[in-house]
């Protein structure tokens, strides 16, 4: 079985292209939403993250998401520091739930594959894109954030153009129809492709 990436900066729609993949029958693993269900679930984590960032780190036994993002915000040695905690938890609990699919590929999406240096876990990188200000008009309207604050998270993740280098396939994601017929196109290509060693 293969396994592919699945990446794009925030408000390129990596989500929606997921689902697509999804309707296709292919198994896609959201390695964002998984990971805050094991920050949550898992008794080890829990008690390293409390160990991390003291008892605010959970508030009525939940993940206290909005503490952590400010104290991570500030100290961008917690913020390594957390990942040191949370990206093997998710890797493992990845690899168990691939082992399970019965597919010719599956697909984990994951926002930040390249500026974790994660690419070489897969054997297909799928890169999703859009223009910024396309971008920054889904995220605020998404999120409710202002367009500074959208332009300040694009600035912390690697530019496209660095992307489109190490990626295998590209979707531009600019009307829903086209990116359908890119991504049908792409999963064609990978049901007949060989596994890469």
């Amino acid at each position: 079985m293969m396994i592919i990436g699945l990446t794009g900066g925030i408000g390129s729609g990596k989500t929606t292209v997921a689902k697509m993949f999804k309707k296709l029958g292919v198994p896609v693993y959201d390695s964002d939403k998984e990971a805050k269900k094991l920050m949550n679930q898992s008794k080890e984590m829990r008690a390293a993250i409390v160990d991390l960032f003291g008892k605010k780190a959970y508030k009525k036994g939940k993940l206290n998401r909005k503490f952590i993002a400010g104290a991570v915000f500030a100290n961008k040695g917690l913020l390594s520091k957390l990942n040191a905690i949370v990206h093997p938890a998710v890797k493992s609990h990845f690899y168990d739930w691939a082992k399970k699919q019965a597919a010719p590929y599956v697909v984990q999406e994951t926002a930040l594959i390249f500026e974790n240096g994660m690419e070489d876990r897969f054997d297909r990188v799928v890169l999703v894109t859009a223009p910024e200000e396309m971008r920054i008009k889904r995220v605020t309207a998404r999120d409710k954030v202002s367009e500074e604050e959208v332009r300040a998270r694009i600035n912390n993740q690697l530019d496209d153009a660095h992307k489109k280098e190490k990626s295998d396939f590209v979707i531009e994601n600019i009307d829903l129809e086209t990116t359908r017929k890119q991504v049908e196109t792409i999963h064609r290509e990978l049901i007949k492709s060989p596994k890469v060693e």
